[in-house]
């Protein structure tokens, strides 16, 4: 694109903040995005309607998740193309890219429409839920094309360094989604299903949007017809940095899908509450999952550039600022948790259990500051394998036996179920530092570090 930023140069802090803020707020309109949907759904529907809508953006959440992190690949291979100054190679990155997403989304518009019934079964989706979560999870299935489109647009901007236009489509999703939540739930009375059919139609514009910033402004790689097709060296370059990504967070989504199921044995009202939180939590994790993406295309391009410096730099900044928010927002949760809940049901008890679950996501909000910048940074290294099994060690080894474990031996207390999440999170942070620091003694950095 037009000014597209260059990251090899200059300061650090400030180009990583400026970087990050779009992203940032493109995040926030996000779980505005979602949170609207349980929003609405709580004020104008039942509590079967908010379950349903809880472990059906689940599911939907679990797949989406795996395309987003798979096409982190395009994003780290455009950022370090970009970064050598090969513009053409990123042009067969973006063509070769849109390729494989069309075949992954015909693939999971089957598996989402036709598995619909099985993925509500497994979930243990309450009684009272049940055809519920089912009808929501078909419909936002039946328009997987388009979630994919939206997200594979996102991670080629923000690979060519542009976050303010995902941004921009993202706003404009969130405006349509509210408008359409407010038509179908509000006034059709449609409950989850009405939900979901905003949701698709609000991505839908979003697409559209996006496809005609592309259109207008020329991006500095050439991209013809002739070059959607599949190519295999930039195929090879996509799978191998974003098939270690998607699969550790198609995992993680996994154990947190395993968690959900476990609590939906609780009942409708733990199983609401659960969701609820998950929701509230989109919003306290706001601001180091912004730099995690910041960080990877931030340091793509430096890795491209051969400046590893500039990245190891970038990744202490952004541990400090995140550290900072994630102070405020565990004292938020930790001890005014209910607050937040009660902005998105009117079920007092629903409330209570979301409380209880926020409180263990508190800690979470002090930890995830050091593992997220973390994950960024190798994700921008190309390191993903080591992502992929930090990712997959927390999850298996630690997140869902403590999970299971408090579920059975704590009378099924949501505060201690939630704990399995941080307990997981220590553990990735020691496998990720102890990597730091052997790449760091095996890393030869001779070069000052730049003043930000």
């Amino acid at each position: 694109m037009k000014n597209t930023p260059n990251f090899t140069e200059g300061k650090i802090l400030m180009p990583l903040l400026g970087f990050m803020l779009p992203v940032l707020f493109a995040m926030f309109l996000q779980a505005m995005y979602g949170a609207v949907d349980l929003l609405v759904v709580g004020r104008f529907a039942t509590s079967a309607d908010v379950s349903g809508v809880s472990t059906g953006s689940q599911i939907l959440l679990t797949l989406t998740n795996l395309l987003v992190s798979f096409a982190m690949g395009i994003t780290v291979t455009i950022g370090q193309q970009i970064g050598e100054g090969k513009g053409a190679d990123a042009g067969k990155t973006v063509g070769c890219g849109i390729y494989l997403f069309l075949l992954i989304g015909i693939a999971f518009t089957i598996i989402g429409v036709l598995g619909a019934d099985f993925w509500a079964r497994i979930m243990n989706a309450p009684t009272e839920a049940y055809d519920i979560t089912v009808r929501y999870v078909r419909i936002c299935s039946a328009g997987f094309l388009v979630i994919i489109a939206y997200n594979l647009l996102g991670s080629i901007f923000r690979g060519l360094g542009d976050s303010r236009t995902p941004l921009l489509a993202v706003g404009i999703a969130c405006v349509c989604n509210i408008f359409g939540d407010l038509l179908f739930v509000a006034v059709f009375h449609m409950g989850a299903a009405g939900a979901a059919l905003a949701t698709v139609f609000a991505q839908f514009i979003s697409v559209i949007v996006s496809v005609i910033v592309i259109v207008k402004n020329r991006p500095p790689f050439t991209l013809k017809r002739e070059s959607v097709k599949f190519e295999k060296v930039s195929a090879g370059k996509i799978i191998r940095i974003g098939a270690p990504i998607a699969l550790q967070d198609f995992l993680v989504g996994i154990s947190f899908l395993v968690i959900l199921a476990i609590v939906n044995e609780l009942g409708v009202t733990a199983s609401a509450g659960v969701g609820v939180a998950e929701k509230v939590a989109a919003f306290i994790m706001l601001v180091p999952a912004a730099f995690m993406q910041s960080m990877s295309s931030f340091v793509a391009q430096n890795i491209g550039a051969k400046k590893p410096e500039r990245a190891t730099l970038a990744l202490r900044y952004g541990i400090m600022v995140s550290f900072l928010f994630g102070v405020a927002m565990f004292y938020l949760s930790f001890f005014h948790g209910n607050l937040l809940a009660a902005i998105f049901s009117k079920d007092s008890y629903a409330v209570t259990a979301a409380f209880q679950y926020l409180r263990s996501y508190a800690i979470d909000c002090l930890l995830t500051c050091f593992l997220f910048c973390f994950i960024g940074y190798y994700n921008g290294m190309g390191a993903t394998t080591l992502v992929m099994a930090q990712g997959i060690i927390g999850a298996f080894l630690v997140r869902i036996p403590v999970a299971f474990f408090m579920s059975r031996y704590t009378g099924g207390s949501l505060f201690h179920i939630g704990l399995a999440t941080p307990c997981s999170t220590i553990v990735q942070i020691i496998i990720c530092s102890i990597a730091f620091f052997i790449l760091r003694k095996k890393a030869s950095h001779t070069a000052p570090y730049p003043h930000p």
